[in-house]
């Protein structure tokens, strides 16, 4: 009798108190070690197998022998670690939950559930709309990927800028998260999933030049001026210095020249 027919006679009896399932994401196209680790193990076993849903896909004899089933030759690697598996080149069909069982007299039971992500799409960031006066800018930009899109209204005036009702999210088609929020002058539109994310940004004085002046503005007091007038004084005492010590050294050469004696 083949060993995937006694296989698939075991794994059809699910140890009690099995263990809970612990979710993995892994970037589409890449490697994924499943670990299983000696104390998973009991001492005596008759076997550990391993599989994907209710599919066979490995097993490993308490004599270290391992067999891959046909349908993932290829696919499956036996890494040092013994009893785990590697699975190779993961595209999102692979994502479902693996089991490693080892059956003996105590039956003990790991459970992953694969998530296989492909990369965020790049995100893009525009302006739709700006109204602005003298002393308030008010723009509407809008966040969106290949499938989705958020908009979110900033209302600035000189000094500060604010989003109005905050950070906004979503999750996209593709079950992404899509995020546009505000850090200190800078609008960030964020693309993200448990693998990967990427960004696009724009600042908000490219088109509210009245807050171009805002961190030289506080509490009514021009602090661009009181920098201006600091590194002035600065610059004045540092050349006097120079000049005082340029002078003196003439001085001391003058005294002690032969002329003198």
């Amino acid at each position: 009798m083949s060993i995937f027919v006694i296989l698939g006679l075991l794994v059809c009896i699910e140890a009690p108190g099995s263990s809970a399932v612990t979710p993995v994401f892994v970037k589409k196209g890449d490697d994924l070690l499943l670990n299983v680790t000696d104390d998973d193990v009991p001492q005596r076993f008759i076997i550990v197998a391993w599989k994907f849903r209710e599919n066979s896909l490995a097993t490993f004899s308490p004599f270290g022998e391992t067999k891959v089933s046909d349908a993932y030759t290829g696919r499956v690697e036996f890494p040092v670690k013994k009893f785990s598996v590697k699975l190779k080149n993961l595209q999102e069909a692979d994502s479902g939950v693996y089991t490693a069982q080892a059956i003996g007299e105590v039956q003990q039971t790991l459970k992953y559930n694969v998530i296989v992500q492909a990369p965020v799409s790049p995100v893009g960031l525009t302006v739709d709309s700006v109204s602005s006066s003298s002393d308030s800018c008010n723009l509407t930009v809008t966040c969106s990927t290949q499938d989705s899109h958020i908009s979110s209204t900033l209302r600035c005036d000189t000094q500060t800028c604010s989003q109005e009702g905050g950070e906004r999210s979503e999750v996209t088609t593709s079950g992404a998260s899509l995020h546009v929020y505000l850090v200190n002058d800078s609008i960030i539109c964020n693309h993200s999933n448990q693998v990967s994310w990427t960004e696009n940004m724009t600042n908000i004085r490219d088109f509210c030049p009245q807050h171009a002046g805002s961190e030289c503005v506080s509490a009514g007091i021009s602090v661009c001026l009181v920098k201006t007038v600091v590194f002035s004084v600065g610059l004045i005492v540092m050349v006097s210095a120079v000049i005082t010590v340029h002078i003196m050294e003439k001085l001391k050469k003058k005294d002690h020249s032969p002329e003198r004696k």
